[in-house]
């Protein structure tokens, strides 16, 4: 009888040890969305490559990771955006109409964002029907530092826990991508304003405005996405019908 619990405690053990080496694996490809190859996995959770290769294998079978480029190694897969839709799809069923009568108004893309992990996680979309427009990939993670709903998400956060969730430098994605001074003096902005701005920062060419939705789920933000030089020309009438949607949805919402 010893011998038998001994044995089943050494697997759950493992069990575990293998949970937690699949969650380090799963944040580090989280963290870099372009995707890593084994080696470099290998080399940011301190894991045997082979190691690394065994559990990416079992993660990929359930496509909770999946091949960034023939050659190029691993992302994360499009499993994990379905676990984050489901896990806030009453939010999401909840916003639905306020987003499309959002999108429908401006005729800009639009989209619904949580926090996952140290970034931001697209659960929601409506994409303007018009030629030139902007498509977020669902559960796609982004930099919160450079975006705009990533942005209005940090400002729920004291100065002391942005610090602590991001290394410094902060990752310099296009020119106007800010360095962590300019990210809490900006910060301090929006929670007086209550709207985020994105001008080229994570990509160059779009830009966005963000506010805050308070929900009984957590914090959520809706952007509104467009070209940069269409963004320019009409940013005014964009944050004023965002303001209009959020009180739409925080009427449904229960966040207080």
């Amino acid at each position: 009888m010893s011998d038998e619990i001994d044995k089943d405690g050494e697997g759950r053990a493992g069990g575990i040890q293998v949970i937690a080496r699949a969650s380090a694996i799963m944040r580090t490809l989280g963290a870099n969305p372009k995707g890593l190859s084994l080696a470099a996995i290998a080399q940011e959770v301190g894991l045997a490559r082979s190691t690394v290769q065994r559990i990416v294998a079992a993660l990929e079978d359930e496509a909770l990771v999946e091949p960034a480029r023939p050659g190029n190694g691993f992302r994360l897969g499009p499993a994990l955006a379905q676990l984050i839709h489901q896990s806030h799809r009453d939010i999401i069923s909840i916003a639905r109409r306020s987003l499309e009568a959002l999108c429908n108004e401006v005729q800009e893309s639009v989209t619904l964002s949580c926090i996952s992990g140290n970034q931001i996680a697209v659960i929601d979309r409506v994409i303007a029907e018009r030629e030139l427009r902007v498509v977020f990939p669902m559960g796609q993670s982004m930099q919160m530092h450079a975006t705009a709903d990533g942005k209005a998400l940090l400002s729920t956060l004291s100065d002391g826990q942005v610090r602590e969730l991001f290394p410094e430098p902060l990752a310099k994605l296009t020119d106007t991508t800010l360095n962590l001074d300019q990210l809490l003096a900006e910060l301090a902005t929006i929670r007086r304003t209550g709207i985020a701005i994105d001008n080229q920062e994570h990509t160059s060419g779009i830009s966005a405005c963000c506010t805050l939705i308070p929900t009984f789920m957590g914090p959520h933000a809706v952007a509104i996405v467009a070209p940069t030089a269409r963004f320019a020309k009409h940013s005014e009438q964009l944050i004023d019908a965002l303001v209009k949607c959020k009180a739409s949805i925080s009427q449904l919402a229960g966040g207080g």
